[in-house]
């Protein structure tokens, strides 16, 4: 298991390629990548702050990860989550899933995305012309973690 917060960007290709490589058991490995929108609830986004609790964070990702390794056989996961100030278009977060069979990978990631969240301890701050507000889980996101319970 990875569980890494940073500033620093991340490489999809390489780090999806560890993850493959390392399981040549492995049939599937899903990915999801999530980025920063240029447009939000109909204003321009300038930028996204994202801020954490050190240690907590870490702790809930790898808390997730486990929940979903307890309900479907994965070989591995990797989160990288990546916090501070990012443009539109930024990577912010990467989930990996490596599985026997792909229906277990995609269950999986998006199990972890779904918790990843409404349940890690991220505050997003995000900058439009109209100034700054801190967001909140949206009711989608919350329903969609619902369908794991």
């Amino acid at each position: 298991m990875t569980v890494r917060v940073q500033e620093a960007d991340f490489d999809t290709g390489a780090e999806i390629a560890q993850l493959r490589l390392q399981y040549p058991m492995a049939g599937a490995v899903v990915a999801f990548v999530g980025q920063v929108r240029d447009l939000n609830d109909g204003k321009a986004v300038s930028r996204l702050t994202l801020e954490h609790y050190p240690g907590m964070t870490e702790k809930s990702l790898a808390t997730i990860i486990e929940q979903a390794m307890q309900r479907w056989p994965l070989l591995d996961a990797t989160v990288i989550h990546r916090v501070g100030e990012l443009p539109p278009q930024a990577q912010i977060v990467l989930v990996a899933v490596a599985s026997a069979h792909r229906g277990d990978a995609f269950a999986a990631c998006e199990f972890i995305m779904d918790y990843l969240k409404t349940e890690a301890p991220f505050w997003k701050r995000e900058a439009t012309s109209e100034g700054t507000v801190w967001l909140d889980a949206r009711d989608s996101d919350q329903l969609s973690r619902k369908r794991w319970q």
